[in-house]
């Protein structure tokens, strides 16, 4: 008797945890990033940087400049040796390997303040996802990257997201 209540159960059990649609979300995470303030914050302590590292870059390019001018000075100039004239090309070599260095070194730098400014806000954002994929019982919640169909039972989370965030 007991073996035939569990063998109905067995079969039952599945049965009942599929009658269950499963619920799918998409997510525009894009524009929940694009709508939050933190990310405002961030962008303007990138451009601050980043305008510091161009104008020390401006300042370079003026200074290899300078050097080249006087470089196309002795080089008209048929008094000036060959060793000064050689020694100055060289000069304006060195000094281009460290614009280049300058430039590798302040583009590796913007990079890695703004992966260390995004982090926080794509991990806020997440985690928005995921509480709003708790509260209203979804299965998966998708990003929303050009989907070839969308179902109608298919629910954009996109604006739950954002009031769980407090943006508009």
């Amino acid at each position: 008797m007991i073996k035939k209540i569990l063998l109905a159960i067995a079969i039952a059990f599945p049965m009942c945890v599929f009658a269950q649609a499963p619920k799918f979300g998409v997510v525009n995470a894009n524009d929940v990033f694009e709508a939050l303030p933190d990310k405002t914050a961030a962008q303007a302590k990138l451009d601050t940087v980043s305008k510091g590292y161009e104008e020390e870059f401006n300042k370079l390019r003026g200074e290899l400049q300078k050097k080249y001018t006087e470089f196309q000075a002795l080089e008209n100039d048929a008094n000036t040796p060959q060793a000064i004239k050689d020694r100055r090309i060289q000069e304006i070599q060195e000094f281009q390997q460290k614009i280049s260095q300058f430039q590798a070194t302040a583009q590796q730098d913007l990079q890695r303040q703004q992966e260390q400014l995004m982090a926080p806000i794509q991990q806020k954002i997440q985690t928005a996802i995921q509480a709003v994929g708790t509260e209203n019982g979804f299965t998966f919640i998708f990003p929303d990257v050009v989907p070839v169909y969308t179902g109608a039972t298919v629910v954009d989370v996109t604006p739950m997201v954002k009031a769980k965030l407090g943006v508009k």
